[in-house]
């Protein structure tokens, strides 16, 4: 079918202008079989999870929804749209909000964040068959079937495929561009879930996947997959060609590029990957493939602030064993508590992990068995690729707490 998958971010669709400028990177390409998958306006995941705090806190939490109205509000008079586009919307919202209690927060999370895609999605739809592109929306939580572990669910795929075949091809087939939401799928009872932050890119991957896709491309504000983030480095340049292992390593020690998840399906079925800019569309960006060839890589940085040094040790100086990983691991898992590093000692083991509201009831339950220290406020920096350098000048100035060395990667646990 020749099918490209395009995926367009929050930044991308921020405001009318950046609108207009989707829909004219879209129909340039609209000559070929496509499926469009758009995440929420700019800044509206935050403003609904600020709604959703706010509930749960008993503080007035309308005033969030009223900006929120209002911002939409403005894109919607700017666009020439109808002003009552998202009204059903906003109502159902309104209600959902209404119920939210403190229990079961990962559900109600789902439930509130899922409406940013909808409300971006029936605003870029409408706007794209206003200029005459002849596009269809399709909810996504009709299309991607998951489990219901809200927040960081599992795509359930034979019943994904399934749904996606018999919804999306047919629709295709009779030339029309296909718009759905990033970062949102449905339990089998129908409830809305998410896929994690920054999802989407996750959702254009899987309907690449299900549709075997020839492309998929990642529209984004920098030209392409950079050496490090732009914003806290100016020296970061743009890598021209990735292989899937180097995309696949580079997002799990925290380059935040492309979501973790989004490289194994694409992967799968050898489905080619293009990181390229929104705002010079005219750039080649950066391809993603699989490879034998071998690619030189710039040393790739990657900070992450927030960190939290956890020390955890026998109370009886016997030895840290299996028993005690095991015990260790499963309470972490519990509460879904990553780590960014970790090493064994004699009679401790310790990890880093991201600052996370969750993480002192896990500490909690490990204390009963375990003496627990932890450093917090901390940076972790990863190298690939790296040389003496780039390594004194991401130390410099900084106490190394934990230092871990391979062939392709070091990590400094900072202070």
């Amino acid at each position: 079918m020749n099918l490209e998958v395009f995926k367009f971010g929050g930044a991308s669709v921020k405001d009318a202008a950046s609108i207009k400028n989707v829909a004219n990177i879209i129909q340039h390409h609209a000559s070929r079989p496509l499926l469009v998958v758009v995440s929420a306006l700019g800044k509206t995941t935050n403003a609904l999870e600020n709604m959703l705090q706010a509930k749960i806190k008993n503080e007035d939490w309308k005033p969030f929804l009223i900006d929120l109205q209002q911002h939409h509000a403005t894109i919607l008079q700017q666009l020439n749209l109808p002003t009552n586009l998202l009204e059903s919307l906003f109502i159902e919202l309104e209600k959902k909000i209404e119920v939210v209690g403190k229990l079961q927060y990962d559900f109600h999370y789902d439930q509130i964040v899922s409406f940013g895609e909808m409300l971006s999605t029936s605003i870029v739809a409408t706007y794209l068959n206003q200029r005459n592109n002849n596009t269809v929306l399709l909810d996504a939580r009709t299309l991607i079937a998951t489990d219901n572990n809200y927040r960081d669910v599992n795509i359930l795929w034979k019943e994904t495929e399934k749904q996606v075949t018999e919804n999306v091809l047919p629709q295709l087939q009779n030339n029309k561009i296909v718009l759905t939401q990033g970062f949102i799928g449905s339990t089998k009872d129908g409830f809305s879930t998410t896929l994690g932050r920054e999802g989407s890119d996750y959702s254009a991957s899987i309907f690449s996947y299900c549709l075997d896709a020839e492309l998929m491309t990642i529209w984004k504000d920098v030209n392409g997959v950079m050496n490090a983030d732009p914003k806290q480095f100016s020296d970061a340049e743009v890598i021209p060609q990735l292989s899937y292992y180097e995309a696949i390593e580079m997002t799990f020690y925290g380059a935040k590029v492309i979501h973790p998840k989004t490289i194994k399906p694409l992967q799968n079925k050898h489905i080619q990957l293009m990181v390229r800019s929104f705002i010079d569309s005219k750039t080649e960006g950066t391809k993603i493939f699989e490879t034998n060839l071998h690619i030189s890589y710039p040393p790739v940085k990657v900070w992450k602030e927030n960190q939290v040094l956890v020390s955890i040790q026998t109370r009886d100086f016997s030895f840290i064993g299996e028993k005690h990983l095991q015990k260790i691991f499963e309470v972490l898992a519990t509460f879904r508590i990553s780590m960014n590093v970790m090493q064994n000692g004699a009679i401790s083991f310790s990890c880093c992990v991201d600052s996370n509201p969750r993480l002192e009831a896990a500490l909690d339950v490990l204390h009963q068995e375990f003496k627990i220290l932890t450093n917090e406020n901390l940076h972790l920096a990863t190298i690939r690729h790296y040389d003496e350098k780039t390594i004194a000048d991401l130390t410099k100035g900084k106490e190394i707490l934990v230092e871990q060395k391979s062939r392709h990667t070091i990590q400094f646990v900072l202070k």
